[in-house]
Parts: structure tokens; C-alpha cells; sequence
């Protein structure tokens, strides 16, 4: 792939950059800014390049059309704030705005489009009409930098047909975040440790089926873990289950144990009666979860169980949280995977934190980003690049 340097003097050109800002709100406040603040060493360097950067990225899932709750208007106020520099917002995608606001660029400076999906060629099956929008922001750069790792995965205008259509290169966060998978997929050190949690087995039952080839542990939590308990046979009373699934995780439970994997499940469980932060939590044996009760979090001794098999890790990789960690009285399995992982990286660990939920958590729960070797940007795009799938974002850059 080549990087930013490979495009050349980029003073004076107009640098389209694909950014992530789909950053969470509340109302019109942003609660974590880490997606923005990962975007800032591609952005810093152009800058200082002088070039004129203009930013494209989505926020939410609008259906096509402008929808206000949905602005990038709170994501060019803080990135302003980071930049140390005013970032003008264009009030439509390619229109009459976005041409104005690009036109006024001076060297070093830096425009946000408004939100990409407001088009919704941005991510139409037909590819004449996404073609269609890639030429339109074609019309508005010289040079094109993929730098949004979350939407790699994606066949979309702005990370796809773009990269056709200009000159093209990849950004930092983007190259550190490949260079961090191949580093825990292609040859891991070992033991090779992989933490999966998160609400459903379905989503990850691909990655599951590509590491029983390649990981030493498979460690299982979150909502996905009651399916795996069902798939031996115990009871798991009103905890998440996806029943359609008991089938394949009872084939995946057969293939590790031929393959020599080792897949750990939690031994107790932290039960309540409904799902709510304020729901008296009680602990039971993972095997003898009573009828009426749903499952939160993993036990105080299988927090002690996965640490024990995350802290001798030499590569470690974790995607998804243990426990409904929103709720202070549930993040404690969340919390002990964390602190485990960040013990593994001081022990010499390669550790990844696999994106989504699980950046937040991190984030959330107060720990230091810098006692993990890489966190990750992109939830789904790091799951697709674990389940050994191409990236179509990343396989036009290598074209």
C-alpha cells in the first residue's frame, strides 16, 4: 500500500481523508472522543504539509437523507479543539457547500463534510450510484488518504469507488491498525490468547471458526457465553441465548478439543433478576443458573480464572466485553480482563483491544490506553480481519 509519503509535495492540493468519527453522543455532547483523537496524526501530518484537508466521515445510521440528530456538527467542534485550529463544516456532502468550503481552503487548513450517509449513494448495492458520488468527491481533492479503519470492511463510496478514482494512499491509523492484526494473525508469539465477548455468538462465529486453527485460548464471555453453556447442556434461565446457534458452537466445542485449543468458560456467574443497573446481583455455579434468573456478568472466580490464563500471554487479543459493564455492579469481569491484559503487556505481551464495546470500556472504566499495545478503531473491521476475510477498503489500496 502506499502512504501518504509516496503521494509526493502535497502543498497545496486538496487531500480528500475518509476519517471514523461515528463517535457516540449524548444529545449534541460526544461521551468518547477516541475515534476523533485517533484520526489526528494523518490529519497533523497534512497539515503541517500544507495541504488542504478535507475530511469525509459518517456518524450514525442515517437512512439516506440529512437528519439533524445526526450532524458532524459536534465532531468539527472538537476536532477543532484537537487541532488547535477552527475545522469549517460543509452543510451538505458534494453540494454547493461543500464546493464553497473546499474552494476557501488556505494551505494547512482543514473542512469536515457534513455526514456521508445523508447521500445515499454512499452505500447503495448499486455501484453506478456509488460510482456517481465517488466522482462528485473526486471533483473536490487531488489525492485520496484512507484513514477510517471502522469502514474498511465496507464496499462504500467514500472507502471503496473513491480510491478508484484518485490517487490514493493509506493513513497512519489505518497502516498501524493492519500492522497490528498481521502482527496477532499471521505469526503470533506465543501462547496466543483470544478474549471473545459481546451480546451474540453469531456475530463472531466466523472469527471462532478461524482461531481454532491458530490460537492456543479461546476465553468466552458476555452475552455469547450463555449459548456455549446451553451447547453443554446446562440450563442458563433468561440470560441471552440464540438457540439457532447451539448446533454450530457444539461443533466449534468438538473442533478445539481436536485441535488442541483450549476453550475456557467461565465457572461461575453473576445473576439478577432483570436488566437493570440497580437489580440486586446475586453469584451462581455457570452450571446451575436458576429458571427466572438472567446471567450479567462472569463470577468473581472466573475473573480470576481468565486472568490467569490472559497473564502468561505473549499475543493476546480481545474483542468484546465480559459483562454488561454500563452498569457499575456488572463490569467486573470487564474490568478483570482489562487489568489482565494491561498486566500481560507489562509481562511483554503483544495485546490488542479489539474495537467497539470494547475501546469504550477501556476508555469508560478509567484504565490507561497506554498499558495496551493497540487499540483498535474499527469492531467490525477487526472481527472481519480475525476471521481471516478481505477488507475491501484495504484490498483497492493494494490493487
Amino acid at each position: 500500500m502506499k502512504t501518504i509519503k509516496d503521494l509526493g509535495d502535497l502543498r497545496g492540493k486538496r487531500v480528500l481523508v475518509r476519517s471514523d468519527f461515528n463517535v457516540p453522543l449524548d444529545g449534541t455532547t460526544i461521551t468518547d472522543d477516541g475515534r476523533i483523537r485517533a484520526a489526528l496524526p494523518t490529519l497533523s501530518s497534512l497539515v503541517e504539509a500544507g495541504a488542504k484537508v478535507v475530511v469525509t466521515a459518517h456518524l450514525g445510521r442515517p437512512k439516506g437523507a440529512p437528519e439533524d440528530k445526526y450532524s458532524l456538527a459536534p465532531v468539527a467542534t472538537r476536532l477543532g479543539e484537537l487541532l488547535g485550529a477552527p475545522v469549517t463544516l460543509a452543510k451538505d456532502t458534494v453540494g454547493e457547500s461543500a464546493k464553497a468550503t473546499v474552494a476557501a481552503l488556505g494551505e494547512g487548513e482543514v473542512a469536515l463534510l457534513e455526514n456521508i450517509r445523508f447521500d445515499p449513494r454512499e452505500t447503495s448495492k448499486d455501484e453506478s450510484e456509488r460510482q456517481s458520488l465517488a466522482a462528485d468527491l473526486a471533483e473536490l481533492a487531488d489525492f485520496y488518504v484512507s484513514d477510517g479503519f471502522g469502514v474498511v470492511h465496507r464496499k462504500q463510496a467514500s472507502v471503496y469507488d473513491i480510491a478508484l478514482a484518485l490517487p490514493s494512499a493509506v493513513g497512519s491509523l489505518v497502516l498501524k491498525e493492519v500492522e497490528s492484526l498481521k502482527k496477532a494473525t499471521d505469526n503470533p508469539e506465543r501462547p496466543y490468547v483470544v478474549v471473545l465477548g459481546g451480546s451474540k455468538v453469531s456475530d463472531k462465529l466466523g472469527v471462532i471458526g478461524n482461531l481454532i486453527t491458530k490460537a492456543d485460548r479461546l476465553l468466552i464471555g458476555g452475552g455469547m457465553l450463555f449459548t456455549f453453556l446451553a451447547a453443554k447442556g446446562y440450563s442458563v434461565g433468561n440470560s441471552l441465548l440464540e438457540e439457532d446457534q447451539i448446533d454450530a458452537v457444539k461443533g466449534y466445542l468438538a473442533d478445539a478439543e481436536k485441535a488442541g485449543v483450549e476453550i475456557v468458560l467461565p465457572v461461575d456467574i453473576l445473576v439478577a433478576d432483570e436488566f437493570k443497573a440497580d437489580s440486586p446481583a446475586t453469584v451462581v455455579a455457570a452450571d446451575a443458573i436458576p429458571d427466572g434468573k438472567i446471567g450479567l456478568d462472569i463470577g468473581p472466580e472466573s475473573q480470576k480464572l481468565f486472568a490467569s490464563k490472559i497473564v502468561d500471554a505473549k499475543t493476546a487479543v480481545w474483542n468484546g466485553p465480559a459483562g454488561v459493564f454500563e452498569f457499575e455492579a456488572f463490569s467486573g469481569g470487564t474490568r478483570a480482563v482489562a487489568q489482565a491484559l494491561v498486566d500481560a503487556t507489562s509481562n511483554g505481551a503483544f495485546t490488542i483491544v479489539g474495537g467497539g464495546d470494547s475501546a469504550a470500556a477501556v476508555r469508560i472504566l478509567g484504565f490507561d490506553e497506554a498499558g495496551f499495545s493497540h487499540i483498535s478503531t474499527g469492531g467490525g473491521a477487526s472481527l472481519e480481519f480475525l476471521e481471516g476475510k478481505s477488507l475491501p477498503g484495504i484490498a483497492v489500496l493494494d490493487a
